[in-house]
Order: C-alpha cells, then sequence, then structure tokens
C-alpha cells in the first residue's frame, strides 16, 4: 500500500513567546498563596472594546514528572476569547508572559503584562496577602500574530470568584474541537493537558474499539481528513489493529491517536482534572472500557487524588451492552436516555441533551434521588448563561469550556 502524509498548516498558531525578562536568571516561580490571591474577577479598562468590560482569572496546572508548570487563564465573554500566561516575580515585581486567542475566529497574539509593586505585587508576595477591590492592577500589552505587543491592556482587581455551588465544565472532545483551530487536536494527550487552560474541571473522551479490541479516543467512526493527515487509509475505525493506527495514522496537528490507557494516566497524572465522561461511540462490549475505568479510580484513590471516571451511555444499543456487565448498577455511569433508565440501572449522572430546555423539575427530582445532572453539548452563549443563572444543572459539557467558566465565576 502506498501511503503519503501531508501536514496541515496551523490557521490559528500559537505565537513565540519568548521573552527575555520574563527568562531572566532572576525570575522565579510565583508563591503558591501568590497565585491563589490573583484569582478573581477583574474590571477592563483600556482593551474592553477587543475583550470586553469583564473578565475571570484563575490559575491550573500541568505536571510532568517532577516539574510543575502553573497557567494563569483569563476567561472573557465577548468572542470567546481567553488568555493563558505564566507567571514570574522578578524583584518586587510579577510578570506575566503568555498569548490570547479568540475561538470566534482565528485572532490570536502575544500577550506581556507585569504588576508593580504599589499595584498590588507587594500585596501579593506577603505571606499572607491581603486583597481588596482596585487592589491589584494588571497592566500590558498585546499583539496580533507574531507581531510585538503593542496594544494596552489594563486589569484592576474588582472581587473574589464565585465559589457557591460547585458545577463541573466539562470539555468536550477531551478539551475541544479540532475545527475551532487548537493547539492540540481533539481527543489528543495534548488536548487533555491544555484542558485545564481553558476552564474545565472534566473532560469528554470518545471511545472507539480498535480491531484487536484496543479503546482508543476517535470521534468518529470512519479515519477522515477532518481529523487525520492525509496517509492513504481509509474505512472504519473498527477495521484496523491498534499497531497499525498507531504506526500509520498521525493526528491533524501529528499527534498519535491515543488509546484510553495512556489517556486516563495523562489525567491522573498530569492535571488537576477530576471528572472523567467516556462517552461510547461503539456498540460493542464494554468490558475493556469497565475494566480501565475500574483500574484507574482505584489508582486515584491510592493517591488521594479525587477523581471521577463514568462509562457514557448515549443509546439503547451502549444501555444493554452495559446491561451484560456484572453488577452493572454499582458502575458509575452517564445515562443520556430518560430519567427511567437512569434509575433502572442506578446511573450516577443523567445527561440530557441541552435542546431539551432546562427542565429544571426533573432536574431536581434527579437531584432528590441522590443524583447529577449533566447538560450537553452547549455552546451558545446566551443559552450558557441561561442554564447557569437560571437552571439546576450540576454540570455543563461544552466545546467552549472557558465561556462556561467566565458565565460561572462572574455570579454573585
Amino acid at each position: 500500500m502506498a501511503l503519503f502524509s501531508c501536514r496541515k498548516e496551523l490557521e490559528a498558531p500559537v505565537p513565540d513567546t519568548d521573552w527575555p525578562l520574563f527568562d531572566s536568571p532572576g525570575a522565579n516561580p510565583m508563591p503558591k498563596q501568590s497565585r491563589e490571591a490573583m484569582e478573581g474577577i477583574y474590571k477592563v479598562t483600556d482593551g474592553a472594546s477587543v475583550f470586553g468590560e469583564q473578565v475571570v482569572l484563575k490559575w491550573s496546572y500541568v505536571a510532568e514528572g517532577l516539574d510543575t508548570t502553573y497557567y494563569l487563564s483569563v476567561f472573557c465573554s465577548k468572542d470567546i476569547a481567553y488568555f493563558t500566561v505564566e507567571g514570574k516575580v522578578l524583584g518586587d515585581s510579577i510578570l506575566l508572559n503568555g498569548y490570547w486567542r479568540k475561538l470566534t475566529n482565528t485572532q490570536t497574539g502575544i500577550a506581556r503584562f507585569s504588576i508593580g509593586a504599589n499595584n498590588g505585587a507587594k500585596q501579593l508576595l506577603s505571606p499572607l496577602p491581603e486583597i481588596g477591590k482596585d487592589s491589584i492592577v494588571i497592566s500590558g500589552m498585546f499583539g496580533n500574530g507574531q507581531d510585538s505587543p503593542s496594544n494596552k491592556l489594563v486589569l484592576t482587581y474588582q472581587r473574589p470568584v464565585y465559589k457557591g455551588t460547585p458545577l463541573e465544565i466539562l470539555a468536550h472532545r477531551s478539551g475541544g474541537r479540532t475545527s475551532d483551530h487548537m493547539p492540540y487536536s481533539e481527543n489528543s494527550i495534548g488536548m487533555i493537558k491544555y484542558a485545564s487552560q481553558l476552564g474545565a474541571t472534566g473532560i469528554e473522551l470518545d471511545v472507539r474499539l480498535t480491531r484487536d479490541g484496543v479503546p482508543i479516543l476517535y470521534h468518529d467512526n470512519t479515519l477522515n481528513l477532518r481529523l487525520i493527515q492525509k496517509n492513504g487509509l481509509v474505512g472504519a475505525i473498527e477495521d484496523y489493529s491498534y499497531a497499525q493506527l498507531n504506526s500509520l495514522v498521525s493526528l491533524i496537528d501529528g499527534e498519535k491517536i491515543p488509546t484510553l490507557r495512556q489517556a486516563l494516566e495523562t489525567v491522573l497524572n498530569n492535571t488537576n482534572l477530576h471528572f472523567v465522561w467516556l462517552d461510547t461511540k461503539h456498540d460493542d462490549s464494554l468490558t475493556s472500557m469497565r475494566n480501565l475505568q475500574a483500574e484507574y479510580l482505584q489508582k486515584a484513590k491510592a493517591m488521594g487524588r479525587s477523581l471521577e471516571i463514568v462509562i457514557g451511555l448515549p443509546g439503547e444499543d451502549q444501555l444493554a451492552k452495559f446491561k451484560e456487565l456484572p453488577n452493572y448498577d454499582s458502575i458509575p455511569s452517564a445515562c443520556e436516555l430518560s430519567p427511567e433508565d437512569v434509575v433502572d440501572i442506578n446511573a450516577q449522572v443523567w445527561a440530557p441533551r441541552w435542546t431539551l430546555g432546562l427542565q429544571n423539575d426533573l432536574v431536581k427530582q434527579v437531584q432528590a434521588e441522590g443524583r447529577r445532572a449533566f447538560v450537553w453539548t452547549l455552546d451558545v452563549p446566551d443559552y450558557i448563561s441561561q442554564f447557569i443563572n437560571e437552571g439546576y444543572f450540576n454540570g455543563i459539557l461544552s466545546n467552549y469550556p472557558s465561556l462556561v467558566a467566565y458565565y460561572y465565576y462572574v455570579k454573585e
């Protein structure tokens, strides 16, 4: 078989964020108490026409062995924009360096900011930071594309983020869709690590089986140029062994198709995600998925790590296969069918589609039974706001977790 490949040119490439001052020998990591105190709702003065009048700041991390990198995310409602930056202390100031992106288009650019000693750095760097309204002023510049930052942006602290009724913010396809020109392919290891920077507290993973029964992450039922680089292979995923897919297929941004084991290992050891929804995209036996679910729940428990993993049941075929599992009514699951089906299998989560509306009475009924209700896949900004402010769902699955995070954390 003749094989060939063509690497896709990224339409929204991550800018080169090299900043000599930020990488200077005297720049050191930010203390934990400083990071935590920075989180909050900020007013935007300069730059409001581009990013909106208020934004949310939240920290996350990615762990690689003994090294942990902390990222400050800025969530905006306007144009579903977000920033992801790293922070360092230089002298009596704090530096922030990274980039911004808008998900309604392919606009992106470099972002560089600072917090001076008299603009909040002194308080933030104290052992017990005391933060109040207007006590932190983040000033800096943002650019367009690879251009040097030249547009002013000023953020001023207003209040803490909302910490009331918890909400699982679930990122679709492990973090985001390939069609949204993310830095990583959907359902890839890189995307799993990136999801927290988009505001996700959990992720949905699309699970299929190879010809030899290996659970892998892949959304569509066929190999196609939406998801993979051109290589000459065609047909259904289940027509190929894992060895064939691993050696011959690359995702659109060059990554390998991950196994479910690799994905769960990444969630457990590299992220602070605490919820995983395994969306069953096949109608074969669920035994291998169940075994991995049980194995990684046990690993998380042994580590003292808070992690939930549910097997998603989108249709009648998957429900029937689920009922073939021993003691299925004690297996954590998310059922997209009726509330009666949820009770029948003792599912932990009822998961209706968002187009059915708020369904507040049904949601309360499910919650009264000791279960939770998650809605999917909610991407429309006005409806995200409505579901958060008028509804009772415990979780929202979205292709735009940063926007869900914005509307959730700005609640009062």
